[in-house]
């Protein structure tokens, strides 16, 4: 089972500081380094520097990093034109030497979009301009050289673009949808994603979501199995109930909560909850360990060494 780090810069993040947990991610052999692509901090507190945009955060980690994977949880498709999305995406694949991943979704914090001035429409109108960015993305990327790309949809025209760039990743970028949604998102991710993502869920729930999808993706004609089904949740590790309670403190959270609702406790109590969730459980072949706590490099090394190398 891969274990990846996911992290929430809008909180209040430097990109120095993300470099320093990309850096340690690396180094301690998790196999991603992934971020929100948020605008405003969700809740109260302090939300100096202001947020970060994670492409560019991410074109500037691909050329920081070597090996590990990079993508985000999930870009909005309400924040850019799907075109310069493409664009964008290809170039910081190029950068990275092929390592980007695309979580792409519709947008669904209207507050960072009205304190942003980006507009926030309908959630059909959104699921609608996410399925078009899709296809409009997935078509650029596939075109082949030489050749030119029109699109004529209800929200995007794209009239003989010359596609390009074309991204390192050959026929493309993974691209990941994720979400709780019964019908439109089971049916974005058989027909575009190489990966499905349910979030912050029980065990229970995320094999439900993980099976909705499989029953699409046959209906559709897809191999089920040649998606990749991960889930994603906050960790807090420690070896004692002191320092467990100073990092959950730390965090805003209360110790009970979280052992319920994500993975916290000792290394031993992280593994077996984690076993819950993987291929013997609800059926996740990834995970991805929310960090909240990025002045916390202490609390990564601890999980690279008595987590990651017994999943």
């Amino acid at each position: 089972m891969d274990l990846r780090i996911f992290i929430e810069p809008q909180q209040g993040a430097s990109y120095e500081r993300q470099l320093a947990v990309a850096r340690a991610a690396e180094d301690a052999g998790f196999d991603g380094f992934f971020r929100s692509d948020h605008y405003l901090r969700m809740g109260p507190g302090d939300a100096s520097p202001g947020p970060s945009d994670s492409w560019v955060t991410l074109a500037a980690l691909a050329r920081e990093t070597s090996r590990i994977r990079l993508g985000t949880l999930v870009t909005s498709a309400t924040f850019r034109l799907p075109g310069p999305l493409a664009i964008a995406v290809a170039q910081v694949d190029a950068m990275s030497g092929g390592r980007v991943e695309l979580g792409l979704g519709a947008g669904w914090f209207e507050a960072e979009h009205t304190g942003y001035g980006i507009p926030f429409p309908s959630v059909e109108e959104r699921f609608d301009r996410l399925t078009e960015q899709l296809a409009i993305i997935t078509g650029l990327w596939g075109t082949p050289p030489g050749e030119t790309f029109s699109h004529d949809g209800r929200y995007y025209r794209l009239a003989d673009s010359p596609a390009l760039p074309k991204p390192v990743q050959r026929p493309r970028p993974p691209i990941i949808i994720g979400g709780a949604g019964p019908r439109r998102t089971p049916q974005l991710a058989a027909t575009y994603a190489a990966e499905f993502n349910a979030a912050f869920a029980p065990a229970d729930v995320v094999g439900q979501r993980f099976a909705r999808v499989r029953q699409v993706a046959a209906a559709a004609g897809r191999e089920p199995a040649d998606l990749v089904y991960s889930t994603s949740n906050v960790v807090v590790c420690a070896k004692s109930d002191a320092d467990l309670a100073r990092r959950a403190e730390r965090i805003g959270r209360e110790v009970d909560e979280l052992r319920t609702n994500g993975f916290a406790g000792t290394p031993e109590e992280i593994l077996a909850k984690l076993a819950t969730f993987g291929p013997d459980g609800a059926g996740a072949s990834r995970i991805y360990l929310q960090l909240l706590d990025l002045a916390d490099l202490d609390h990564l090394d601890l999980i690279a060494a008595e987590v990651l190398p017994y999943v």
